[in-house]
């Protein structure tokens, strides 16, 4: 099998997906040199941090951390834009696991019982084949060791997407859109809400404000990148 595959890179090598050179043996996803330029925020070393910031006075939160910077046209905006539309799950996957290693080593996870990925409407998930913050979370868990609930938070309702929205209408555009179907299952948790890019922190409020009403249980937030 192994002579297999060897045969099959020689021929049809694996490509870093955003620089398009041949992965080396142990790269996957990314090469080195692209890897290590990722542009990290260290946002869990710092207290009240941005990411804590854009939710002070909104929702609790008990602790939040965005992994990348995303700025315009950089490489952290094609690493999401291929997870998210080109079918990249397990760059997804990659990236979690990536993020999850270097704040374990913070204790980061330390008291979370549950990862719980922004959920996508059932419409749009089923047409893109995958949401990409649960590919992100189950990497997460797998170095974290905390199981995945993709079942107790769910969106009620598509909404248009949030990109060209100004802060009011992102927060308009996502007021009451999302449901917990089993709350007694949450009832006491520590849950980390998981997602890909925190811009305004409008939808991930919206989940964690349906959660923080369920008694007992705080929030987390961990995303991928922040703009």
């Amino acid at each position: 099998m192994k002579l297999w595959n060897d045969l099959l890179h020689l021929f049809f090598p694996r490509l870093c997906l955003l620089c398009d050179e041949p992965l080396v043996e142990g790269e996957k996803t990314l090469c080195l040199s692209c890897l290590y330029s990722l542009p990290r925020t260290h946002f869990h070393k710092r207290p009240f941090n941005p990411a804590e910031q854009l939710f002070a006075g909104k929702t609790p939160v008990t602790k939040a951390t965005s992994y990348l910077y995303y700025e315009k046209g950089g490489k952290v905006q094609q690493l999401i834009y291929a997870i998210k539309y080109r079918g990249e799950k397990e760059a997804g996957f990659q990236m979690g696991k990536l993020a999850a290693a270097e704040l374990y080593k913070e204790d980061f996870f330390e008291g979370i019982d549950l990862i719980i990925p922004v959920p996508l409407h059932p419409g749009r998930q089923r047409r893109r084949g995958y949401n990409q913050a649960e590919c992100i979370a189950r990497g997460i868990a797998s170095v974290a060791h905390i199981p995945v609930d993709c079942r107790s938070l769910v969106r009620k309702r598509q909404t248009n997407t949030q990109t060209h929205k100004n802060v009011f209408e992102r927060w308009t555009n996502v007021q009451d859109i999302f449901h917990v179907n089993t709350p007694q299952k949450l009832t006491g948790k520590h849950i980390l809400l998981v997602d890909d890019v925190l811009t305004t922190g409008a939808t991930i409020e919206a989940c964690a404000q349906r959660i923080n009403a369920i008694e007992g249980a705080h929030i987390s937030i961990l995303t991928l990148s922040i703009a």
